[in-house]
């Protein structure tokens, strides 16, 4: 017997208001990091929920293929390394093997593709070959600009709004968007070199891709015009996601370019959002010196995922504790009929872990012992 077991053939996983029927596989795809420092507790809990909606899928009988993407020709990266005194390149795969051994350690399910952006510039110049050929872009100045003033209008912005969001986007601080654009909703898709930073020859001189394309590239490189689940933390909605989906519609003519979203929640510590860029973060992996990763991935999942929250050090003694008490419940032998059935409906309905947990640990025994494993709780077991 197994969680499986309480699947049926019509079941659909419910993320938000998007239900996600699969027949075969699904495609899902993950905004990972952008390797200039090591791993924190916001991109844990993306990365977490992501994988538990990747088993969840992989409930309903499909074969789930998961692609999350390392950013690492990117300016923070670049500026880290120069700050640093460093090349870039060994900064970016020195932070990815970090990044690496934190979801290990987390128990997150290897992705079976990890495409890394200094791989897809090719591909990037491909995209911006095709929008401009299709007329969604145009050449300035050795940059190649997406036409974006319809984006804010799909995401439900007001342009005034998108703009400040725009100019507050990292991706984007180092390009005088002020001389090239059309728009001030455009956005690069190959931005020209300053002269000092790493290059690629292109048909409009030597330069590098932009942060929105180079996620669009990948995509569509590796799963093609589409993909059934896109996960993300909630601050890339707009204008990280919003955009790398308008590229891709545009370059492929198929929308939508994601069937449905996943845009987790922040996490906050002391009333700011934890980002690198403020230097407010908790660090996975100095959490891992003081507490079971089982109880850091425990907490990240017993709320709803798309609700941002604050993060306390001593929830983890709570969740702890939990988690023992759980264990202790799962030695009863008692199993109330059907108990499987409602747990998985539970976590097909939006990943409702409370109620999955709350069932089995009524049920106890057996079930109580399968849902522990398959939230990945105890293990790093292989899922999909």
């Amino acid at each position: 017997m197994g969680l499986s077991d309480g699947a049926t053939v019509e079941a659909a996983l419910r993320v938000g208001e998007a239900r996600v029927p699969i027949i075969g596989s699904a495609r899902v795809y993950v905004c990972g990091i952008t390797p200039y420092d090591t791993t924190h507790l916001g991109h844990a809990a993306t990365f977490v929920w992501t994988d538990l909606a990747a088993r969840v899928l992989h409930l309903t009988g499909a074969h789930v293929d998961v692609c999350r993407n390392v950013t690492d020709v990117d300016d923070h990266l670049l500026a880290e390394a120069r700050s640093r005194g460093v090349p870039w390149r060994s900064l970016a795969t020195q932070q990815t093997y970090r990044f690496e051994r934190d979801a290990s350690d987390l128990g997150l399910v290897r992705p079976a593709f990890e495409p890394r952006s200094y791989d897809y510039v090719d591909d990037v110049i491909a995209l911006a070959l095709g929008l401009l050929a299709q007329g969604s872009a145009y050449e300035r100045d050795g940059s190649v600009l997406f036409h974006g003033e319809h984006v804010c209008e799909i995401a439900g912005l007001d342009p005034s709004e998108a703009v400040i969001l725009l100019n507050e986007d990292s991706a984007r601080h180092d390009v005088r968007m002020d001389e090239v654009v059309e728009n001030p909703l455009d956005v690069v898709i190959w931005q020209r070199s300053s002269g000092d930073e790493p290059a690629w020859p292109s048909p409009w001189g030597e330069g590098r891709p932009g942060w929105h394309a180079e996620c669009a590239a990948m995509a569509l490189s590796t799963f093609g015009p589409t993909v059934d689940l896109h996960g993300g933390g909630a601050d890339l909605r707009f204008p990280h996601h919003a955009y790398e989906a308008a590229m891709a519609e545009a370059f492929t003519g198929v929308a939508p370019f994601a069937r449905s979203w996943m845009h987790v929640g922040t996490v906050m510590i002391r009333g700011q959002k934890m980002a690198k860029s403020t230097g407010n973060l908790v660090l996975v992996h100095d959490l891992l010196q003081r507490w079971p990763a089982a109880a850091i991935r425990y907490l990240i999942l017993s709320r709803p995922w798309r609700a941002a929250w604050e993060f306390d050090e001593n929830t983890l003694e709570e969740a702890t504790a939990h988690l023992d008490d759980m264990w202790r419940s799962a030695t009863a032998p008692v199993e109330s009929e059907g108990a499987r059935r409602k747990v998985v409906a539970a976590l097909l309905d939006d990943l409702d872990v409370p109620a999955s947990l709350a069932t089995a640990r009524e049920a106890g025994g057996q079930v109580l012992t399968e849902v522990i494993d398959f939230l990945g709780l105890r293990d790093t077991t292989t899922w999909y």
